[in-house]
């Protein structure tokens, strides 16, 4: 791999006899895989007998299959080492209120779920129309019950949300130069223009985020650029530019360094936010900074209430208690109010601000659809149901989940009560089957069926 020259040259100047080590690691094979797994799953004990890393919780070094039950039950979700250092950071506790601003396509967002563990509320947006559809995606995979998927720009998200969140993650675009080895097209792109333009779109961000948190909230701001124009030199904008925000240390460990403020103003406080270079720790390039807002401030409160669906007719009402109280049962029903989007039903976090000007593109947890007469249970619903709380499961074996995810009926030895059940494969949530005689129809969503090879199953 070559490294673009301007890119050489810039880094033997900043880092002087550390620039060979550095350089080197950017051109070396090291694989660097990792993945999460899933706090609200029972997980497979071969998940986690590998090696943690050091600095993130839920995380470990290696490889999983992306057709393996594992990853489509929602159990583990792949995610880059160095990644998952951004969530650990922010680490929100249970009951607060989460923007992840910039979250396509979702490890962050998911990383930031896992520490809620289903409460509080979790808006997490992607301006990119295409990009939000794999967010989307991987929220659902994961049985994420408490997350407001949007599809905005920041400035037309802050004056939503004004003074609203406990925690406010921007893991801003950036010019990619902690990807080259992993990625490297991105070198295909790269300039030091480039740079000064991500530089300037990150200021825009920035200047909208830090509306949105509450005094006393905090702001974790990250890139995967060693870019010290869109890394210290940012933070030392932002000091400057918002006095009400100071820098939080940012706790290290696992080979996680001090940032360098002689690259920017050399104010020491540049030391608290931290850098990962993959010359000193096992995982490809990011930055973490963690800003504070004083808390002097009086909150605004937005205005208003979501109104982002209609309440349930009287007819849909009922179709949708008979369901939950046959099937689900009272431990396992949704929190939420209760709403629809044409005939679609949602139960959507309370005590969000009106969302006239923002575009939502998934109000809440997607429970399914009304049809004539009847209600079809939504797989998002399956994904975020315990098993062991709900009333109505069906224990199937990996060759009949195989057969289940390709999309085709599964026959049953016996022929249990009709109707639907939540379909569990070692204890992990897979989907909602209807059972009819010894079969149980597929209702697994058609747009993500795959086949399973041997190779998936090691």
């Amino acid at each position: 791999m070559n490294l673009p020259d301007d890119f050489v040259t810039k880094y033997q100047r900043l880092l002087g006899d550390e620039a060979p080590a550095f350089l080197a690691s950017l051109t070396s094979t090291v694989n660097t895989a990792g993945y999460r797994v899933n706090p609200e799953r029972k997980v497979p004990a071969n998940l986690t007998t590998a090696k943690p890393v050091p600095y993130a919780q839920w995380g470990y070094y290696g490889a999983v299959k992306g057709r393996s039950l594992a990853h489509q039950s929602g159990a583990v979700y792949s995610q880059e080492p160095s990644a998952m250092f951004v969530g650990a950071t922010a680490a929100p506790a249970k009951g607060e209120r989460v923007l992840d601003l910039c979250a396509a396509p979702g490890g962050k967002t998911t990383h930031l779920a896992s520490y809620l563990q289903g409460t509080g509320l979790l808006v997490t947006n992607e301006i990119n129309r295409k990009r939000v559809r794999v967010l989307a995606e991987n929220v659902e995979r994961f049985g994420v019950a408490n997350a407001v998927i949007l599809n905005d720009s920041p400035d037309t998200l802050s004056p939503v949300f004004p003074d609203y969140f406990d925690k406010v993650l921007v893991d801003a675009p950036c010019s990619g130069e902690g990807m080259f080895r992993k990625n490297p097209a991105a070198m295909d792109y790269w300039s030091l223009a480039y740079v000064e333009d991500c530089a300037t779109r990150q200021r825009e961000i920035l200047t909208e985020a830090v509306k949105m948190v509450k005094p006393g909230g905090q702001l974790i701001y990250s890139t995967c650029t060693f870019a010290p124009e869109e890394d210290e030199q940012m933070m030392a904008w932002v000091l400057k530019t918002f006095p009400e925000f100071h820098l939080v240390p940012v706790e290290k460990s696992g080979g996680v360094v001090d940032a360098r403020p002689e690259w920017a103003d050399g104010n020491p406080e540049l030391k608290k936010a931290a850098r990962l270079f993959p010359h000193l720790l096992q995982g490809e390039g990011h930055f973490v900074a963690k800003l504070e807002r004083t808390s002097a401030a009086e909150p605004i409160r937005p205005r208003g209430q979501a109104q982002l669906g209609t309440a349930l007719s009287r007819d849909q009402r009922q179709l949708w208690q008979d369901f939950a109280q046959q099937v689900l049962g009272t431990e396992a029903l949704p929190a939420g109010e209760l709403v629809t989007v044409k005939d679609q039903l949602f139960a959507v976090p309370q005590d969000l601000p009106a969302l006239k000007r923002a575009h939502v593109f998934r109000p809440g947890l997607h429970l399914g659809t009304f049809k004539k007469n009847r209600f079809e249970p939504a797989y998002a619903l399956a994904l975020a149901s315990e098993p062991q709380r709900v009333n109505h499961t069906l224990a199937i074996d990996l060759d009949q989940w195989q057969k289940w995810v390709h999309g085709d009926t599964i026959a049953l030895a016996t022929a249990p009560a009709k109707g639907w059940y939540l379909l569990t494969c070692q204890q992990q949530p897979v989907g909602f089957g209807k059972v009819v005689g010894q079969t149980v129809k597929n209702f697994f969503p058609k747009g993500l069926r795959f086949t399973v090879y041997p190779e998936d199953l090691i």
